[in-house]
């Protein structure tokens, strides 16, 4: 989704439960993000949202993952959207997961033209331009713990459990040493290639950017990393406080008419203002030299 944010909203997700992410933790909000266009209610675009999250719902109960795409009347009406749980989740937690993330979606992106919410256990995006099967690496979360001081043995354990995330195969890795556990995740539209590539930025950035902190996250548009030493990580329920992003670079869907007449209203005021601003000029310039010629 993408362009770090393509629009807002981003993908990625989540074999092994980890301390920063147990079972009971899994529709804890992470982060969230809605484009700025809006559509007008009961546009053919609203009808097509709607049909899009409904079958993302219904395919979370007997899939991990899936994408579709709703065809509108017009280009303009075209809905592109995926679900994506946890690797670990069975499926009816990640059914209720994915439900959790829709009503949430509801009522963070209102009448929003793209959107997406990450919880602990899954992910949802929808947009009106395609994302899928685009790499993207823009950074969407970071998230470090307090650091622990430099201590070589701790940091060589965390570096080498990264390190195995960085080698393993597939969409979903976990694993761990002693008190440091890991987890790694790319979006289910990326091919093998594009998810190695995804990966290995987010676990180099996340060495770099937390250096000792007890725990970490990095969030890119497509995949995510993450580690957490002696079960350190912690996070509300809510996404009262949590990161909450505002994707601007989405593109406007079809009924532009709510972003027109805003667009128009700023225009009035700015031509209201400029004749006001003349209109005081000229009576200063007329007392100015009508006091003169008094005088």
């Amino acid at each position: 989704m993408a362009r770090a944010t393509s629009d807002l909203l981003l993908i990625f997700i989540f074999l092994i439960s980890l301390p920063i992410a147990s079972p009971s933790s899994t529709d804890s909000f992470v982060f969230g993000g809605c484009t700025q266009q809006k559509y007008a209610p009961d546009s053919p675009y609203e009808s097509n949202i709607n049909s899009l999250l409904t079958s993302l719902v219904n395919s979370a109960t007997y899939s991990s993952y899936n994408n579709y795409t709703i065809m509108g009347s017009s280009p303009q009406d075209v809905v592109y959207g995926l679900f994506q749980c946890r690797g670990d989740l069975s499926m009816p937690d990640c059914a209720t997961c994915v439900a959790r993330a829709v009503s949430q979606l509801g009522s963070l992106c209102s009448q929003t033209c793209g959107g997406a919410v990450q919880l602990q256990g899954c992910y949802v995006k929808y947009d009106n331009t395609t994302f899928l099967g685009v790499e993207d690496k823009t950074v969407v979360l970071k998230k470090c713990g307090p650091s622990i001081g430099y201590d070589t043995d701790a940091m060589s354990v965390r570096d080498a459990v990264m390190a195995g995330l960085a080698r393993a195969g597939g969409p979903h890795r976990a694993g761990g040493s002693g008190e440091v556990q890991g987890l790694a995740q790319c979006v289910g539209d990326l091919s093998l290639g594009q998810c190695q590539d995804c990966l290995s930025e987010a676990i180099s950035r996340l060495k770099t950017d937390c250096g000792t902190g007890v725990y970490g996250d990095m969030f890119l548009a497509k995949c995510y990393a993450r580690y957490s030493t002696g079960g350190a990580h912690v996070y509300t329920k809510t996404h009262n406080g949590k990161p909450f992003l505002n994707f601007s670079t989405y593109h406007s869907c079809s009924d532009k008419s709510i972003n027109e007449s805003e667009k128009t209203f700023a225009i009035i005021i700015g031509l209201l203002a400029g004749v006001a601003l003349i209109i005081i000029f000229l009576t200063f310039i007329r007392k100015v030299f009508g006091g003169s010629g008094k005088i």
